[in-house]
């Protein structure tokens, strides 16, 4: 062990400082954010005169320009828990049912998991457009939540996880005249806490930086999430560069904050996943 010393030593420095390389433009992103425009370029990066009011700016005057953060970030919120606890619920119910029953067209139904995988996401955007259309559902809250209330990577990664839970568990609640819901509640659940842990983190994180679906059915301004109104803000008003920072450092903070809570988990379900 004492001969591989070294060498682990100047592994670890080395990733010490690829994740520094990485994390810098996030620190500078996050500093600048504090500072007033003219300075963010002519100082040093840890001089100037730090405050909030590029935040301030952002949230409160911006809304003068027809531009409501606050509104469209509560918009994102709402959008982005309602997609995440639906893709939970839906992975779980059908996931249980691919891993743990049988039924007619089962292979034909994984397989068409795979392939709706392995297709990229912008393929389906003009037939999804053309039925929220017929639907009327433009313009509204349920055309950016309905064409992601499922998901088939969660599907399948939960199916996944669930195939390796024993069925003695299954039986035995069963024997207790547990329903459906009081299985997946009480055994597959606290059993798969991980994949689902996961599962949940990554459908947030890609509600929440989804850009390009909302951009294209929503019209009204308040009705839109945060991402699509910074991103009209940055080009309409990109002079003031520093309440884009600021703008960035708000999208960037939810799935921060829910990588920190969630991370044992998050980790487990990384682990799971690549074996």
């Amino acid at each position: 062990m004492k001969k591989h010393a070294p060498l682990s030593l100047l592994i670890h420095a080395a990733m010490f400082l690829l994740a520094l390389t990485w994390l810098y433009p996030f620190i500078w992103m996050v500093i600048a954010s504090l500072k007033p425009t003219a300075q963010i370029y002519t100082t040093d990066l840890f001089s100037g005169d730090f405050s909030w009011a590029n935040y301030r700016f952002l949230f409160d005057n911006s809304n003068r320009a027809d531009k409501p953060f606050l509104r469209t970030l509560f918009n994102s919120l709402f959008v982005s828990l309602t997609i995440t606890a639906c893709v939970t619920v839906t992975s779980m119910l059908v996931g249980y049912a691919v891993a743990k029953t049988d039924f007619r067209g089962k292979n034909g139904f994984k397989n068409l998991l795979i392939v709706q995988m392995v297709f990229p996401a912008f393929m389906f955007i003009i037939p999804q457009f053309v039925l929220m259309r017929e639907l009327g559902l433009i313009n509204s809250y349920s055309a950016m939540i309905l064409p992601y209330a499922m998901s088939a990577w969660g599907i399948f990664m939960v199916s996944q996880s669930f195939k390796g839970t024993p069925n003695d568990y299954l039986y035995a609640a069963r024997l207790d005249h547990a329903s459906l819901w009081g299985i997946l509640r009480h055994v597959m659940m606290p059993l798969n806490k991980a994949i689902l842990a996961i599962v949940a983190l990554f459908t947030f994180s890609s509600a929440w930086d989804n850009f390009l679906w909302p951009l294209i059915v929503m019209r009204d301004a308040a009705k839109m999430p945060f991402s699509v109104l910074l991103a009209t803000f940055s080009k309409s008003y990109g002079i003031y560069l520093g309440p884009v920072l600021a703008g960035a450092v708000v999208q960037m903070l939810p799935v921060l904050v829910l990588f920190m809570l969630f991370r044992k988990y998050f980790l487990q379900g990384m682990s799971l996943s690549l074996k």
